[in-house]
């Protein structure tokens, strides 16, 4: 069974309960640990999911939130549903075997 993982950037919540409301309120205190980012990258930073992110980064605002990693990103993980085929079917039975498929008529132009 498959597994499938997500996550939660819970940056902004936590800005918010340290009453931080815009992304120039963090770049301050970003630069005093030594993150050189530009002002278009603290905004993204704070206004969308990362889909990478440096551990220097992740270190300095645990530090500036005195928070954990977990605190800024919720994780999910719950299984997947099987995929359905065209025949409605689930990809397999219980025990990892295939159901067999039929195979396609040769026509042999010479009657054999």
């Amino acid at each position: 069974m498959k597994r499938q993982v997500s996550y939660q950037w819970r940056l902004r919540e936590i800005m918010a309960e340290h009453g931080m409301f815009t992304a120039t309120d963090l770049a301050r205190p970003l630069a005093e640990r030594g993150i050189a980012l530009s002002s278009v990258q603290v905004w993204r930073l704070v206004t969308q999911s990362p889909e990478r992110l440096s551990l220097p980064v992740l270190a300095a605002l645990c530090d500036i939130f005195e928070c954990t990693p977990t605190d800024l990103i919720a994780t999910r993980a719950e299984n997947a549903a099987p995929r359905r085929t065209a025949t409605g079917e689930t990809g397999g039975s219980a025990d990892g075997v295939v159901p067999l498929r039929p195979k396609r008529a040769r026509i042999d132009p010479n009657g054999g």
